[in-house]
């Protein structure tokens, strides 16, 4: 698998793909006199068409894991970012890495580790001197963070300084270093594996980093018919080729496609309440998140319930978003900010089983 160079050897700009040959798939329809909810519905059924082409092209790397591809998909297009979590050897980094080829985006890839400072993500200014005129100035040196997809890698293996580098470019697409602000590339968005945190030398992600994540995919591992493929397919001499699909400013133009898709005032109610109903002592929580949840969603969740809704509908061909697509994300949207107690631990309950109860006991009404 490739890899990115050391994040403190990373060029003196940002990196710019190369100019990708546009499918039709991403093309906007033809002008004319077509009204424009038609054309809208045209680009949905090509990113549909686009998402199927996509699944085709990472299947020539990744057997088996449909799910966690489906759901980094979805993220990708609705500009999120998504946290995988799993053991070792699950091809987390191949998987991210598989996606930036097959979209032709800039990749870098930062391995987080105890030592890994704040300037080595972000990049810093360096004092230069000019030796015709001997004056000096400070130049800024910019850090593996300037991609279109960066692959946080074991992000939970560095302290939390460090992790806290990254809160500013997730959140507002930008890095201020020495007073200064530097816009980072479009599209951009942050895949990070984790260790289990039960495993030696890890930090938990603190609860501000966390919120930023849009998803929490767990990544398990395959079954025995999946492993043996994986035992046949990567043991030989090369890899196969993967095609180039979209490009940067087609991934951007399909990100604005699924924020302009409506969504009613009932499927986005639904978000409201499954949001409100995962915090303790409110009155539309039920009685087992009283008992078992210190701490429930916040309103990033009923943003991020509503855009996964979004991009799950547009994926599968569709301009109209319904409960069952906010049912669908809402298990990777909730997991990671729903916070058990000791009483939910003692009992084997976790934020996955509260989320499992809340589906079955929230009404759409």
């Amino acid at each position: 698998m490739t890899q990115a160079a050391d994040p403190t050897s990373t060029p003196a700009a940002p990196a710019e793909p190369a100019p990708a040959k546009e499918p039709a798939v991403g093309k906007e329809p033809a002008a004319g006199k077509e009204p424009a909810a038609s054309k809208e519905a045209q680009l949905v059924h090509m990113l549909a068409a686009t998402h199927k082409r996509m699944r085709g092209e990472i299947a020539k790397r990744i057997i088996g894991q449909a799910d966690v591809l489906d759901d980094m998909l979805t993220a990708i297009f609705a500009q999120g970012h998504a946290l995988l979590i799993g053991v070792p050897g699950l091809a987390k980094t191949m998987m991210v890495h598989t996606l930036s080829e097959i979209m032709d985006l800039a990749f870098q890839r930062i391995q987080f580790t105890p030592d890994l400072m704040p300037a080595d993500i972000t990049g810093t200014e360096v004092l230069e001197e000019d030796r015709s005129t001997g004056k000096r100035s400070f130049r800024f040196v910019y850090g593996p963070v300037f991609a279109n997809i960066v692959l946080a890698d074991e992000i939970n293996r560095t302290p939390p300084k460090t992790q806290a580098a990254l809160l500013q470019a997730m959140q507002e697409r930008s890095v201020s270093v020495a007073g200064t602000t530097h816009e980072l590339p479009k599209p951009f968005f942050v895949l990070a594996t984790q260790n289990p945190i039960e495993q030696e030398g890890t930090y938990p992600l603190p609860e501000a980093q966390l919120d930023r994540f849009m998803f929490a995919l767990k990544v398990d591992y395959p079954s025995a018919a999946e492993e043996l493929l994986i035992a046949k397919a990567t043991t030989g001499p090369a890899q196969a080729p993967l095609g180039k699909l979209l490009n940067q400013q087609q991934v951007t133009h399909l990100q604005n496609l699924v924020r302009r898709v409506p969504v009613s005032d009932h499927v986005a109610n639904y978000a409201v309440k499954l949001s409100r109903a995962t915090r303790p002592g409110r009155p539309e929580a039920p009685d087992f998140v009283s008992q078992y949840v210190s701490w429930g969603a916040g309103p990033r969740a009923v943003q991020y319930l509503v855009l996964g809704a979004k991009a799950r509908a547009v994926l599968g061909g569709t301009i109209n978003v319904a409960c069952d697509h906010v049912r669908e994300v809402a298990p990777i949207v909730l997991r990671h900010r729903v916070l058990t107690n000791f009483a939910a631990e003692a009992e084997g309950i976790d934020s996955d089983e509260i989320v499992r109860r809340l589906l079955k006991v929230v009404p759409e009404a």
